[in-house]
């Protein structure tokens, strides 16, 4: 009778291992399980989804960017500060009707403002028009609020050009991006140290030259605000 008793009292704590070690593959499975999703996840619209959140709190309507305005991921509060100056260049233009003359948008290493010749130079010439000065003060008082380095960059077609000033299009590609970092410096006081002057001539078109309207479109000057993570391509 005693012997039965003592069989039946080791049942129970067998059993309770038993539960004890079939609760430890449970957790270590839904661990993996976390683990996976975890890794899974897209940190880019996780980031882009706090940078929208930020701007919502700020102001912004709804929590969109005017005009479907991407935000991309960048160190702390850059990206909000991005896509504030991109709506207050868009506001900007609009207000001005240059926005079939002057673009704006996010790339990959930064935001570009795209200027078409025609607002800036007349053809073949390194000059800027009045116009181009007014426009190019104006966007440069936006500009000069955020830290990053600016660089200018000329482009031209694919006509090719010789004259005694510009013996080739990288000559006046180049002039034209100089004549833009002055303008900058003088009209908008962004200091000479976060800018940067680019010639490309014809090498860096955006649409084949096959057509005197994509001719137009790729003789331009883009205003580039470098990222942080771009900070290290430039020499300090």
């Amino acid at each position: 009778m005693r012997r039965r008793t003592s069989v039946e009292s080791k049942g129970p704590d067998m059993g309770r291992w038993l539960l004890t070690y079939s609760d430890m593959i449970t957790l270590l499975m839904i661990f993996f399980i976390t683990m996976y999703v975890i890794s899974n996840v897209n940190m880019e619209k996780f980031r882009a989804l706090a940078e929208n959140l930020s701007i919502t709190l700020r102001g912004t309507p709804s929590g969109l960017l005017p005009d479907g305005a991407a935000i991309l991921p960048g160190e702390g509060g850059e990206a909000a500060q991005m896509a504030q100056v991109e709506a207050e260049l868009k506001e900007y233009l609009e207000k001005q009707n240059l926005r079939h003359q002057v673009t704006v948008r996010q790339e990959e290493r930064g935001l570009v403002i795209s200027f078409q010749e025609t607002i800036l130079f007349a053809k073949g010439s390194a000059t800027l028009t009045p116009e181009a000065r007014r426009v190019i003060s104006r966007v440069g008082n936006i500009l000069k609020e955020v830290p990053n380095y600016i660089r200018v960059e000329g482009h031209t077609c694919d006509l090719p050009i010789h004259t005694p000033q510009f013996p080739s299009n990288w000559e006046l590609s180049s002039a034209r991006a100089t004549n833009v970092v002055r303008e900058l410096i003088t009209a908008s006081g962004i200091p000479p140290e976060r800018l940067s002057a680019t010639g490309y001539g014809e090498y860096r078109p955006r649409y084949p030259n096959d057509t005197e309207e994509h001719r137009q479109l790729n003789r331009r000057i883009d205003i580039l605000i470098l990222r942080t993570e771009y900070r290290q391509v430039e020499p300090e």
